[in-house]
């Protein structure tokens, strides 16, 4: 599927762009994965996949703890798209295939 892969993800936060690489593996509707940054590698939970539309939040540790919920659309070697950032809202997300 588009989805399968390795993406260097570039998330805007309020304390600036942060760096993260996730790999994705989605099973008919199901995703699943590991997303790795600045604070080490989390299993990603409530993949899913719905053509080219993905969603899947991570639990966060550092800076503080948090969970991330990303929403976002594949378009060739690119995603891109909105991530909740617990308390401090909404910001968006983008990333190219690694």
């Amino acid at each position: 599927m588009a989805i399968d892969g390795t993406w260097n993800l570039s998330i805007n936060t309020p304390m600036g762009a942060q760096a993260s690489t996730v790999t994705l593996k989605a099973d008919g509707g199901q995703l699943s994965g590991q997303q790795e940054g600045a604070g080490g590698g989390q299993a990603i939970e409530n993949g899913s996949v719905n053509g080219q539309n993905v969603s899947w939040t991570v639990d966060i540790v550092n800076p503080m703890p948090m969970t991330l919920e990303f929403n976002g659309t594949v378009s060739g070697n690119e995603i891109a798209g909105s991530v909740k950032l617990g308390a401090f809202g909404d910001s968006t997300f983008s990333g190219q295939r690694a």
